[in-house]
């Protein structure tokens, strides 16, 4: 089974289509969400549309969480509190909906996925050896999948010794010994890459292979700017930081 999965849309339109659009080619059996799909970006209700219609599994990132009233927007701060905000002000009654349904962790076809992590699936962040080392341990899973960070990593557990790091387009991981990948974010990047990020998981062949694909940045900004989100949301998807 050829598995696709993209993690943190954040309501970022022109990046879901276009790696949907690579998607095509690659003829996915199934696409997998792990979540975050609204906050940030211009786009909420067409991607929750999109995401509902297309994907197998979804997960609740602390975005769609805090959008849908699960957690205070007492928790965030600064940008992501007033796109919080404002995506409230514009979510649909479907949109609303769908998010309603989401838990942030969850287990398909003998794989683990999590927003965050095993130990927390909402807010931790896997960016250290001892957090990755924690839910490899945790997860009833040997294969892990974590989104949340917006950084494509993979981490591999075997023995006593855990290898890994950030993962560059192309790359393939083998998807032996216990191994914990994020797919990096779909539409707002943080790993020092403006491209989109999605994951091809051949769970037959048991490999994995990191996937960018670039958008029309210009297009998202300027729909970020008409709807008065915060200029430096805008201005941070030019550098992927």
């Amino acid at each position: 089974m050829l598995v696709a999965v993209v993690s943190d849309i954040h309501a970022n339109l022109a990046a879901l289509e276009t790696v949907l659009g690579a998607l095509d080619e690659a003829a996915p059996d199934e696409l997998w969400c792990l979540g975050d799909v609204v906050g940030y970006g211009p786009r909420p209700n067409e991607c929750c549309e999109i995401v509902r219609e297309r994907a197998d599994i979804c997960l609740a990132g602390n975005h769609d969480l805090a959008v849908r009233g699960t957690i205070d927007l007492a928790e965030f701060s600064g940008d992501a509190a007033e796109a919080a905000r404002w995506t409230q002000g514009v979510l649909t009654e479907d949109a609303r909906a769908f998010l309603d349904g989401l838990e942030p962790a969850a287990e398909r076809a003998g794989v683990a996925l999590y927003h965050g992590s095993a130990r927390d699936p909402v807010w931790e962040y896997v960016l250290s050896d001892e957090a990755a080392a924690a839910t490899l341990a945790v997860s009833p899973s040997p294969t892990v999948l974590v989104g949340h960070s917006h950084a494509a990593l993979q981490v591999r557990w075997a023995g006593d010794t855990l290898t890994g790091g950030l993962a560059g387009d192309g790359e393939e991981v083998s998807l032996s010994d216990r191994v914990l990948l994020n797919p990096g974010s779909a539409g707002q990047p943080r790993d020092g890459d403006p491209r989109a990020a999605f994951l091809l998981l051949d769970l037959d062949r048991r490999v994995a292979t990191f996937r960018r694909v670039e958008y029309d940045v210009e297009r998202t900004q300027a729909e970020m700017r008409a709807a008065r989100l915060p200029e430096a949301l805008a201005e941070r998807l030019t550098l992927g930081e």
